[in-house]
């Protein structure tokens, strides 16, 4: 146990991350969708807006563009020139006093020196070149300026090839004229690849020459000017962003690099290459650092390397070119600014991404668009009834959304329990089930079973009667104006699968009315967009009704009307809607006519009024009257709850009706 060493797991994705849910991905791509989004949009809208369990893209790019901020505030760009203008003012202290304490001296030589030291230039550039040939009495003074040179160099190097100036401390001469080489020998290959005259062979003796002061890991000369160029190119943009004062003295102090303007040579033929090579990089742009924390030259480049990699980061979480998807995503990238927290929100986003594609949950229609597939509309419908049920079992007490075997009797089979089930348990199925379970687990039986909720399975039963459902929506405009777009077809997807998956012997259809009235699918339903065009045709909406029930004369017929307003339009003899607002009395007529035939066919009629609207309070209960029909006024998060409630209740009525 002594050897037993805890920490954090790093080999792959965390084994104790819960499992990737997309019920909530599902539910808030359809919801988008139904308010009209098209897939695609709306999968990408829930990746920017994220879920219960992870922060979305807007939340990582959010952070991404507060640490580019930090830097930028943090830093100054004045480093190296501070650094200079630290160790000249030594030299000149130190040179200073042994011109005072020298009592050998020529008096003359002595005065001239003490002259120049004090009449030297503001500009440490300046300074720097009129005392390069400058004949130091002091050796510490000698070899303060002698750093500076060393200083100089060590810092251009570092700015294109990143930890140069710690490989360059206490350098030789001979050192230095292996840099000269290297960077003439890169300078030529990178002149040969822009004649397309290199080859692998003049890649790989580069490497072997001088591999120990180029960048580590690169296979080819392509990885290594992509390497060299990105932090070339950020070199360039941390001069743009000094000051003009700036770069003009690091222009002069680059002269005596080393001693000799030939490595600033050098550094600019590399230069020329790398940008000739890769011209789309950012070359130019500069930024505003605010900052009293100074950074030399190679410190500079480095964090203009980290902004630019920010901003790479920044565009991946934008997801706003084309093609794009989160395996786009630079994982490693986003642990190093953001951490691992902001790595495994990524991961799971990506992972709901792919899944969502490639699930079924969204598919190509016939013309190319994308669209919920059946699979997505069935578990989202699944989803709303268990919701609609919730609701129902805890309005006053009430227990009347059993979602199967209403009026029914039992078929002798059996199934497992699901939410908002009421039917009664078998006993031997599921007793039997929890042995089973708890000797598969390694339990005894006979010492006891606990039963879980997995065990739980009913009697399966059958509505004695059929029912012919058809429900009638209000698509008007104003129905989305007041908000109960995304509501009615959250109500049409609950109850189609309650009768698909619960009351299979029935049939529904789903009749919309605008200006004019269809039936519809239920994907053609979902899709539906809201469009400006005045009309409530409930005449021809209750005509297809109508036509729906005498296709079924056996069936139990059940009329379920959701509006939010008076009828303002009917459908003329030759096929066309005639519209009138406020409404006439013709409309009146022609709807209230329609109405009563479906209510000698015997419907079991209900009305969903929407809205407070008073004079649609009073054509809607009149209508109810004639009918004997009953009028719900739910609130926008009720109406699914509602329209299960009346359908189960009507499926009741109906079928005590025939058993009587």
């Amino acid at each position: 146990m002594d050897d037993v060493r805890y920490g954090r797991f790093a080999g792959g994705p965390d084994p104790l991350e819960p499992p990737v849910d997309l019920a909530d991905a599902l539910a808030s791509v359809a919801d988008d969708v139904m308010a009209g989004y098209g897939p695609d949009q709306a999968l990408r809208e829930y990746l920017r807006r994220g879920g219960e369990r992870t922060r979305g893209l807007d939340d990582l790019a959010g952070d991404i563009q507060r640490r580019r901020r930090s830097l930028l505030d943090r830093h100054g760009m004045g480093g190296t020139l501070e650094e200079v203008q630290r160790l000249l003012d030594d030299a000149v202290l130190a040179e200073r006093g042994q011109l005072a304490r020298d009592i050998t001296m020529d008096e003359t030589d002595r005065a001239l020196r003490e002259m120049q030291m004090e009449n030297l230039p503001d500009s440490p550039a300046a300074a720097v070149s009129e005392l390069r040939d400058y004949d130091w009495t002091s050796q510490e003074a000698r070899e303060s300026f002698e750093q500076i040179r060393d200083l100089l160099g060590r810092d251009l190097l570092d700015a294109r090839f990143a930890g140069m100036k710690q490989a360059l401390e206490n350098a030789t001469d001979e050192d230095r004229a292996r840099v000269q080489e290297m960077l003439s020998d890169l300078g030529d290959l990178l002149e040969k690849r822009e004649r397309g005259e290199d080859t692998d062979e003049d890649f790989a003796r580069l490497m072997d020459k001088h591999g120990d002061l180029l960048p580590d890991g690169v296979q080819s000369l392509d990885e290594l000017v992509d390497e060299l160029a990105r932090r070339s190119a950020a070199a360039s943009r941390m001069l743009a962003s000094m000051t003009d004062e700036q770069r003009a003295e690091l222009a002069q102090l680059s002269q005596q690099a080393f001693g000799s303007p030939q490595l600033q040579e050098q550094l600019d033929r590399v230069d020329r290459g790398l940008r000739g090579l890769r011209p789309e990089l950012d070359w130019s742009g500069g930024e505003t650092f605010g900052g009293d924390e100074p950074l030399g030259l190679g410190e500079g480049a480095g964090v203009m390397e980290d902004i630019a990699e920010l901003d790479r980061l920044a565009q991946q979480l934008g997801q706003s070119y084309p093609g794009a998807t989160l395996s786009d995503l630079d994982l490693a990238g986003l642990e190093k600014h953001l951490g691992r927290d902001a790595v495994a929100d990524a991961r799971m986003l990506r992972e709901i991404e792919e899944r969502m594609r490639d699930s079924g949950y969204l598919r190509r229609s016939p013309d190319g668009d994308l669209r919920l597939s059946p699979a997505a509309l069935r578990r989202l419908g699944k989803s709303l009834l268990r919701d609609a049920a919730t609701r129902l079992s805890g309005r006053a007490g009430q227990r009347d959304a059993r979602m199967a075997g209403i009026a029914g009797e039992q078929t002798g089979a059996t199934r497992p329990w699901e939410f908002g089930d009421t039917e009664p348990w078998d006993v031997g199925r599921t007793v039997g089930n929890a042995i089973m379970r708890t000797a598969a687990d390694g339990g005894d039986p006979r010492r006891g079973v606990r039963i879980r909720v997995d065990d739980v399975e009913v009697q399966q039963t059958e509505a004695r009667t059929r029912a012919a459902v058809a429900l009638l929506v209000d698509v008007s405009f104003s129905m989305a104006m007041e908000g109960w777009w995304l509501p009615m077809k959250r109500t049409a997807l609950a109850l189609h699968h309650l009768v698909r998956t619960r009351f299979r012997g029935d049939d529904l259809t789903l009749i919309t009315f605008g200006r004019m009235a269809r039936t519809t699918d239920l994907e053609g339903l979902v899709g539906l967009g809201a469009e400006y065009e005045p009309g409530t045709n409930l005449h021809h909406g209750l005509l297809l009704a109508g036509e729906f029930f005498r296709k079924h004369p056996t069936a139990q017929p059940v009329l379920l009307i959701v509006t939010d307003g008076e009828p303002t339009a009917y459908l003329t003899p030759r096929g066309e809607s005639a519209f009138s607002y406020p409404p006439d009395s013709v409309t009146i007529r022609k709807t209230v006519e329609e109405l009563d035939r479906v209510g000698r066919m015997g419907a079991q009629t209900t009305i969903f009024r929407l809205g407070e609207d008073r004079g649609l309070a009073r054509f809607v209960d009149a209508m109810a009257r004639r009918v004997r029909g009953t009028v719900v006024a739910p609130g926008q998060d009720e109406l699914g709850s509602a329209v299960v409630g009346e359908f189960m209740r009507a499926r009741r009525r109906g079928g005590d009706q025939r058993a009587g």
